[in-house]
Parts: structure tokens; sequence; C-alpha cells
């Protein structure tokens, strides 16, 4: 055969609305040239105004869904967005730790956009303590990075400790996400093991379709990994993709909530030339 597809991986939640969860993975996934894997670990009834109700995938479903991708697709880059559970935590930990190394984006999703809880207690210990030392970034908002690093954080130098409290997990770097910031410009933070510190600002863009746009970054990074960019170019390029989409879908009316972002403004080509 003389092409080839840029096989990608995303275990995470069901999202009826598609604006989140494995829906917005793969939609972000596939608009940036990479054939788009999923493991479900959940199920939710949500639109854009709430999360109505969560089912968890039975744990063995989980193993045998992840078995059969690793095994046979061979995802070049993995993402996890949506675990519920501890058990389910351990389980895919467990299936990682012995599947060949690419790189790992964990996205600790604890909270819906609505403000409903996605993740049950303790699970964040099993996350930390056998996702995170596997991972090449996490990437928690602030309130999860307050929960990951058991502190509050109301200054610029607080993400930094946060930060460096996180990457004591064993992770190789640290984007502390800047959404939920008041002012006129978001700045994301990377912290990595060496120490490196960088920034990444944008304009705060003025929409109600934010649904979903933790799921977007961390799959475009993921994306970016996999298409061979390195761990700070990937963020970058991410950063700035998930910048295009909130503009681009900014005026489009999607529900009575908050709507998604718009992933597929510049898709880019699929399949490409070995």
């Amino acid at each position: 055969m003389d092409s080839k597809y840029i096989p990608t991986l995303t275990i995470a939640g069901s999202d009826s609305c598609g604006g989140a969860g494995l829906q917005a993975d793969i939609k972000t996934m596939s608009a940036l040239g990479c054939y788009a894997c999923s493991v479900v670990t959940a199920v939710t009834a949500q639109d854009t105004l709430r999360v109505h109700q969560v089912m968890d995938v039975p744990v063995a479903m989980v193993v045998s869904q992840l078995h059969a991708v690793l095994t046979d697709i061979s995802p070049v880059a993995i993402k996890t967005g949506m675990i519920g559970n501890a058990e389910i935590a351990a389980a895919v930990a467990v299936e990682l730790e012995t599947a060949p190394r690419v790189p790992l984006v964990v996205d600790p999703v604890m909270v819906a956009t609505s403000g409903d809880p996605l993740m049950r207690a303790g699970t964040i210990y099993i996350v930390t303590g056998r996702l995170l030392p596997l991972a090449t970034i996490v990437t928690p908002n602030i309130p999860e990075a307050e929960a990951m690093a058991d502190m509050k954080i109301v200054s610029d130098d607080d993400v930094w400790t946060a930060a460096a409290r996180i990457l004591a997990f064993g992770c190789k770097a640290v984007l502390i996400k800047g959404g939920h910031a008041e002012g006129t410009t978001k700045t994301d933070r990377l912290l990595t093991a060496d120490g490196t510190r960088h920034e990444y600002c944008s304009a705060t863009i003025n929409t109600p379709n934010t649904h979903g746009t933790g799921c977007t970054l961390s799959s475009a990074i993921t994306a970016f990994l996999a298409r061979g960019c390195r761990l700070e170019e990937a963020v970058g390029k991410a950063k700035e993709y998930l910048e295009k989409a909130l503009n681009a879908g900014k005026e489009v009316a999607v529900g009575h909530g908050h709507g998604a972002v718009d992933h597929f403004f510049n898709p880019e080509k699929l399949i490409i030339k070995r």
C-alpha cells in the first residue's frame, strides 16, 4: 500500500449532544488529519444545559475495547478523558502499562461545563497514582489542578506551584488551562519535567459555545503529537486550533445552553502518502 492513516485513540465518555467527550475527541482528531479510534468508558444523557444521567460501562467491556484497538490498530498517540470510577481507571492503567509506549495525554475530566460531576470519589487517586506516571502531558483546568495538587490557586505563582506538585506524580509535563480565569486574555501555563516554563496567551472570545473546549484542546494536542510535533509545538498548535474553532462557532445556535465549537472549520487531509 502507498498510503496510510495516522491512528489515534480516545478513552472517554460519550456525550449525547455531541459537543464534548469522545464525540468532540473524534471530531477534533479527524479535523486534524488523524484516524480516531475510541474506547467508551461511560454513556451520558446530556444536552447543552446539563448532564441528566451517567452510566459507567462495565470494566470488562472497557478492557475488551481497549485490548481490541491496541492489538489491531496500534494508535500512535492516546488520550484519556472522562474516567468515572476507580475500577475503570485502574483497568485502563493496567492495559496502558503493558502496551507499547506512545504519547499519552491525560485530561482529568472531573466536572462537566454545566457543573455536573463526572468523576466518582476516589478515582482521582488512581488517576494520579497510576495514569500520570505514564503521561506525556496532563491538562487540568484550574479547579482540577486544585484538586490534584491539593491547594487553592489564586495567583500566577500558585499555578506554577500546583503544576510542580502535579509533576511529582511522574508525568512529563503539566498544562494548567486558564479558561476559568476572568479577564480579556486567557493564559495556559506549561511546566515540563526539566523545569522549563511556557505560557500560551490568547484573547478571551465572547461566545456561549464553550461546551467541550477542554476535550477539544487535549484531543488536538494528541493529534499533533501523533503527527510528529514536539510537545511545546503540539500545545501551541492545539491552542491555535481551539481559538479558531471557538471563533468559527461563536455565532452558531446549538441548543439552549453552552453549544459546541466548530471543529471542522478547516479540516486536514486524512490519508497521507507513505
